[in-house]
């Protein structure tokens, strides 16, 4: 029924990758984290991510989750990426959020969020989130996997954080839906 990860030099089953702790060695401690309790270092977007897998949070080995944790300052944002190996949930618990995704047609999928909302991002899709607000705007997310990867499209050189910041924020939903062909204002942002 649970199976939280062993320290490398206990291996005794090993399903999905990681082993499997002795049965007589699980612990509460084992389905307790303290690793989203704070925000992490802010990147040149102006955002801290923290994706908590099993690999550091032994009990949600097998179980098919992981959590995350994401602080945006204001205009800050987490560029284009997507989860290769998930769908993601996330509840915006402060603040105010811009969230988008484009599918494979094409079609971007944007929406304003404020503080108690919930959004779903399909599996492997590239999705962005923008704090459109005036103070730091707080996310948990929740993936489908326990292990739901992270690509980016590019590197984005600095130089080009200000640009992509610029043509986030100017898409407004008014906007979005005045554009004839938004997705290739976004296809710009990603493949630039």
């Amino acid at each position: 029924d649970t199976c939280p990860t062993s320290p490398s030099e206990k291996h005794t089953t090993s399903i999905n990758g990681l082993t499997c702790n002795n049965p007589a060695d699980k612990s509460a401690h084992d389905f307790k984290t303290m690793e989203l309790s704070k925000s992490g270092s802010r990147d040149k977007f102006g955002s801290s991510i923290n994706i908590v897998t099993a690999s550091k949070f032994p009990g949600l080995n097998t179980l098919g989750i992981s959590i995350g944790r994401t602080d945006i300052e204001v205009d800050g944002i987490v560029n284009f990426h997507n989860h290769p190996r998930a769908s993601e949930m996330i509840f915006v618990k402060e603040g105010v959020l811009e969230v988008g995704f484009l599918d494979t047609q094409n079609k971007l999928f944007q929406k304003a969020l404020k503080e108690g909302d919930v959004f779903v991002i399909p599996k492997g899709l590239f999705h962005f989130f923008l704090n459109r607000g005036v103070e730091v705007t707080t996310v948990f997310s929740v993936f489908n996997s326990q292990n739901p990867g992270l690509g980016s499209p590019t590197a984005t050189p600095s130089e080009s954080v200000e640009k992509i910041k610029r043509k986030l924020i100017s898409l407004s939903e008014s906007e979005v839906d005045s554009v004839d062909d938004l997705s290739l204002i976004v296809s710009e942002i990603i493949y630039s």
